[in-house]
């Protein structure tokens, strides 16, 4: 990579600021720091002058790969262009510079917006009531595990099972465990769905709840949740819907008709969010009427106020509460978009946002199954699930290999090696923001990648070859990680 690091742009005397003198009477550092807690030297900090500084990063962005500079097609992620008003609307000063110790008084806007989004969320998945706290999906699993978990106390019958599929996402089994709760796998069948017939065998009155990704994550409906709501509900338990593959069914169908008790949202996959590197990330928990008493402390309430407008506030009166799950309120700049993503769409623009992904995602695999293996040829949703199979048997290419050359063309690769049911398997979700343009740029370059495999499969197994980086010793850099600059 030619762009060199600070310290080898560094010059002495450089700087990027210049302040005047202080007017504050300066007080020697030895009366404010103890002598074990000061530096012996100054730090060896680069010197640089502030436009050296903005073009060194500015560079740097172009180098990333992100969404508004490429396709991103990260299966089950839904890393989708979002609108920058919403971005501007989330800085706007009246909710930016909010404190979470304001008087209620102060920030009734912000309250509104909280509530109303709440009735929003509500809406959308056919939920009773609702928790914005938990800062992001799997914060939401574990919420609505723990709420689970109450119930079963509550009732005096308390119950030490969760079931999952086969092809769950990593998050659900790390919260079962988490909330206390121990795990069952049930395998999926033929077509990709849960197994039924094994489902059965496996509830029984120490199973608290079957949790859920419907679609599934081979972007797959659950096509007997009806039957699967009666089996669980006829047991006693309770079921639980991962949402983070709501992108597909916003507008159609709603968890809550399908027999849901709880879901989680992932407003920073469904609802805008520019998502990944950590953050930001929201994750609400919708739930029935009969979880309603364990959400967490405190509600986002409406009240009339003393002139019989209305005025908002928060309710701590939940003696059953599971308590708090947050350090505060909630991530609200993150609402604040997912607020403005669904005033601006409105309810036949959010099926619209659905049926996009679902038909961008039908494109895409019929176009590319006859160069890949497809495992499961069903119609799907939002993504599907490729395998590189035919390509390691024929010519040793791994799926890694292909999702390396996709660097080649300007393109981030998809998820591969996930679910973990699929042999080299390669996960595509195009998302609805992508033109058909776009697709097609994916789809030649996948197909491209194919006839390599046949005619040269080296240059694969090299790639990537154009990029600032080349293939690194991955294994060398989990097991030795060095970032230190050695000057």
């Amino acid at each position: 990579m030619s762009e060199k690091l600070l310290f080898e742009l560094s010059s002495p005397g450089r700087e990027a600021f210049s302040l005047p003198a202080s007017d504050v009477p300066l007080r020697p550092i030895e009366e404010l720091i103890p002598e074990e807690y000061r530096r012996a030297e100054a730090p060896a900090l680069p010197e640089l002058s502030e436009v050296d500084i903005a073009r060194h990063f500015v560079r740097l962005s172009i180098l990333n790969h992100h969404v508004d500079k490429g396709f991103y097609p990260l299966g089950s992620c839904t890393m989708k262009y979002n609108p920058k008003v919403n971005e501007t609307l989330s800085r706007l000063p009246g909710f930016a510079n909010l404190h979470p110790h304001q008087p209620e008084s102060s920030f009734q806007g912000a309250l509104k917006l909280m509530y109303e989004l709440g009735e929003y969320l509500k809406e959308i998945a056919g939920m009773d009531q609702i928790t914005l706290q938990p800062a992001a999906g799997a914060h939401g699993e574990l919420t609505g595990l723990l709420m689970i978990n109450a119930y079963h106390r509550n009732k005096k019958r308390p119950r030490s099972k969760i079931i999952i599929p086969d092809s769950a996402h990593g998050t659900n089994p790390a919260s079962v465990i988490t909330a206390g709760f121990s795990t069952v796998q049930v395998r999926s069948n033929s077509k990709g769905l849960v197994d039924v017939e094994e489902l059965k065998r496996e509830l029984n009155e120490d199973v608290a709840a079957l949790m859920l990704t419907n679609p599934n994550t081979l972007g797959l409906f659950e096509s007997q949740i009806l039957e699967i709501s009666k089996l669980v509900h006829d047991t006693g338990a309770l079921l639980y819907m991962d949402g983070a593959n709501l992108n597909a069914m916003m507008g159609i169908t709603r968890p809550g008709d399908m027999g849901f008790d709880v879901v989680h949202f992932n407003l920073h996959k469904t609802f805008s969010t520019p998502h990944g590197g950590g953050g930001p990330g929201s994750g609400p928990v919708g739930v029935k009427d009969s979880l309603a008493p364990f959400l967490p402390i405190p509600m986002v309430a409406k009240r009339t106020g003393g002139k019989g407008g209305e005025e908002y506030g928060w309710e701590w009166e939940r003696p059953l509460s599971i308590g708090r799950m947050h350090g505060f309120f909630g991530n609200f700049g993150v609402m604040v978009k997912a607020y403005a993503y669904i005033r601006q769409n409105g309810p036949k623009g959010l099926r619209e946002v659905s049926e996009n992904a679902i038909i961008n995602a039908n494109y895409l695999k019929e176009n590319l199954k006859s160069y890949y293996d497809l495992p499961y040829d069903e119609v799907c949703q939002h993504e599907f699930v490729l395998s590189g199979e035919k390509q390691l048997k024929q010519k040793g290419v791994k799926t890694l290999d292909i999702a390396k050359r996709l660097l080649d063309f300007g393109l981030h690769a998809p998820t591969v090696y996930f679910p973990l049911i699929v042999h080299e398997a390669l996960m595509i979700e195009p998302t609805e923001t992508e033109s058909k343009e776009s697709l097609d740029e994916f789809m030649q370059a996948m197909i491209q990648i194919a006839k390599e495999v046949e005619e040269n499969p080296e240059i694969v197994k090299s790639a990537p070859q154009n990029t600032p980086v080349t293939r690194l010793d991955e294994g060398k850099a989990a097991r030795d990680l060095n970032v230190r600059w050695k000057g």
